[in-house]
């Protein structure tokens, strides 16, 4: 126990902090402070460091690099509880320029970017009885840990089965919705291979016990596509052009390289997106289409391709264009009326054909990672049924689902909307009857959300023609009081939503919602979960968003610049601006049988004392100053009265291998205070 005794005018303070030891790297001091709105905010780095301006890296990329190698990221590895990205502000006037010109984002300001504190919104008890109090409740056993990655929408830029034409007519600039057009098109694979590598390096801190991919693995449905995707993750040589691959020995995003592969302990698993079966995601490949992906000319279309009633499906009056990939910023070209437009060609490639749903399921089983199938069956193949369930860890009660939500081929719609058919829904509810039965926690993912937007009122919408509407089904999941998460993809953005029990006497029927934006644009990040059991056997899960950690001068790298940049053409609508950051630990009640049940189960979280913690008095507040470890987290208590009574002071405080300080406002006005800081092994 260490006691500090200061003297005043009007008082004697008499401060305690307790501990037992933990060994960390010292280094320069750093900052903790609340900012008045409930969040914690976390500043490790320097004032230059933190306000530093990240302007793009030549367009050329690296030089001189050897066919083959790889693009290995920062040695330094943060997630957003540490800190973040933020965009500049844009202070150009009226644009004089479109989204598709990339050469002049810089000298206009776009793409900019700055690091910022970490985020942390805390203990989120939206599905939990009112009047919950989680003040003395604590972690007891870690029960499964996982990351998901979703929409990385693996790009063809050079197909001649683009949609540009149209894209730049509907979608120019300001419209306040999801980039149309955007130059990380350009770097999707390296993007991915950045993010596999980020969670490899989180891997080694803490193992994955698997990895969920929430589907729109492809963009355009196209075999190549499917193949980079699966290669990055298992880690083989990567081509990533087409046709003549012109380019591929100068131009950065052209150039062959070796990506790193997922670690191989940790087993990834697969759902599908409606990219990954459809054109464009919207719309069924018919003969048209599916020429078109593996010729030379350009595809013709109508002008009106993306609004009911699609009638550009039918004209044949626009070429669509596609990306020149010899030019440094992926040019668009032979985009226009074919009444004025100069047609052009492109070098046919066979690889670029479309795939069915039991093509696309099939390609999994052309792994060298785990498992075979990545949850996909032959049986399930042969059926074209892209559903299953799977219980990562043999110990530990936790079923996941992995639901294929998207529309079928004969819908009506466009395509992007969320849809059950009758034998989805029917196998998703023998599904749930089995985990209830079996005292199973339940997880499900799938792509497309529920609860978000009403059919045309945006991405997320579930179409008419689903056997249930999302409102039917979310009256129908909260039967289930096992049901603990419903995992998302598809609007390409990080957002938590509650959902609470209608029956305020059984609070366990409430869920969780967790929506994993793209890698595609903007935060252009993937998330972690751990599953915690407390000790009052509610159920923590504590969900942290993670910016692949990439390094200067790296394809990820312009990547990110222009992922920042499109989202600040677009407008896009995004919560939780402007980082776009949404990490918390989000409790849940269960049943009293499950709380029974789930008693046991886990391993042990021991928290650790962490000892010397420096006190300093400033005015009325108390600084606490300790040092920490990188990639933990930390929890800073004050009691005004030995042996209980403790008071959480801060949460989930992130070790950054720095000493870190915690200020405990009001705390030197009591005449007594003990402290003490926490950490889990």
């Amino acid at each position: 126990m260490i006691m500090k005794e200061l003297k005043t005018d009007s008082q004697i303070l008499i401060i305690m902090a307790l501990g037992l030891g933990l060994t960390a790297n010292a280094g320069n001091l750093v900052t903790q402070s609340f900012n008045g709105t409930g969040q914690l905010t976390f500043n490790e780095l320097t004032t230059a460091q933190t306000y530093r301006g990240e302007r793009a890296p030549a367009p050329s990329g690296p030089v001189g690099r050897d066919l083959g190698e790889g693009y290995p990221i920062s040695s330094e590895v943060y997630t957003t509880r540490q800190r973040t990205i933020v965009p500049d502000s844009v202070t150009s006037g009226t644009n004089t320029f479109y989204p598709w010109e990339p050469s002049k984002f810089q000298e206009n300001g776009y793409g900019l970017w700055h690091y910022g504190s970490g985020i942390d919104y805390g203990k989120d008890r939206g599905i939990m009885p009112a009047g919950y109090d989680v003040s003395s409740v604590n972690h007891a056993a870690s029960l499964l840990r996982l990351f998901t990655m979703s929409d990385v929408h693996v790009y063809d830029k050079e197909s001649p089965s683009q949609p540009f034409c149209d894209l730049q007519m509907f979608n120019a600039y300001e419209t306040n919705c999801t980039p149309a057009i955007t130059y990380t098109m350009l770097y999707t694979t390296h993007t991915l291979d950045a993010a596999i590598q980020t969670v490899n390096a989180l891997h080694k801190q803490t193992p994955f016990d698997c990895g969920l991919f929430l589907g729109d693995a492809d963009n355009n449905s196209q075999y190549n596509e499917l193949r980079w995707y699966i290669d990055v993750i298992d880690g083989k040589p990567i081509r990533p052009s087409s046709g003549d691959h012109v380019g591929e020995n100068k131009i950065d995003y052209q150039k062959p390289y070796q990506a790193a592969g997922l670690d191989s302990t940790i087993p990834w698993y697969q759902t599908k997106g409606n990219h990954d079966n459809f054109w464009f995601g919207s719309e069924p490949v018919n003969d048209y289409l599916r020429q078109s992906y593996i010729g030379e000319d350009l595809l013709r279309l109508g002008a009106n391709i993306l609004l009911s009633p699609y009638s550009g499906f039918d004209e044949r009056n626009y070429y669509m264009g596609t990306v020149d990939g010899s030019t440094p910023y992926g040019d668009i070209i032979g985009a226009g009326p074919v009444s004025n437009t100069i047609a052009i060609k492109v070098a046919a490639d066979p690889n670029r054909h479309t795939l069915s749903m039991k093509d696309w399921m099939s390609e999994f089983f052309d792994t060298s990672s785990q498992p075979l199938g990545h949850g996909f069956t032959a049986t399930s193949t042969n059926r074209d049924f892209a559903s299953y369930s799977f219980d990562p860890k043999s110990d530990i009660p936790i079923r996941v689902i992995m639901l294929d939500d998207t529309q079928g081929a004969n819908n009506f719609t466009n395509h992007g909307n969320g849809s059950l058919d009758k034998t989805r829904y029917d196998w998703l509810k023998s599904e749930l009857d089995q985990g209830q039965s079996e005292g199973k926690l339940m997880i499900i993912a799938a792509h497309v959300p529920i609860g978000v937007a009403g059919y045309g009122f945006g991405v997320g919408s579930w179409g008419p023609e689903s056997y249930k509407t999302d409102n039917e089904l979310i009256a129908t999941l909260h039967r289930y009081p096992n049901l603990i998460l419903w995992l998302a993809g598809h609007t390409h953005y990080n957002q938590v939503t509650a959902f609470k029990s209608p029956d305020l006497n059984h609070p366990e029927q409430g869920f969780w919602e967790v929506q994993t934006p793209s890698l595609r644009d903007f935060p252009q990040q993937f998330r972690t979960f751990e599953i915690v059991r407390n000790s009052d056997n509610t159920i923590s899960i504590i969900i942290t968003d993670v910016d692949p950690a990439v390094r200067d001068g790296s394809p990820a790298a312009m990547s990110r610049v222009y992922a920042v940049a499109a989202m600040q053409l677009y407008k896009t609508p995004s919560p939780y601006t402007p980082t776009c950051v949404y990490n918390a630990e989000l409790i849940k009640q269960l049943s009293p049988e499950m709380q029974i049940e789930i008693q046991n189960y886990g391993t042990p979280i021991t928290p650790v004392r962490v000892s010397p913690i420096d006190i300093q008095i400033s005015g009325p507040d108390v600084l606490l100053t300790f040092k920490t470890v990188l990639g933990r987290s930390y929890l800073v208590r004050g009691s005004d009265l030995l042996p209980s009574s403790w008071f959480p002071i801060a949460a989930n405080v992130q070790g950054t291998g720095n000493p870190v300080t915690v200020r405990d406002s009001g705390g030197a006005l009591y005449s007594k205070r003990f402290y003490d800081v926490e950490t889990s092994p």
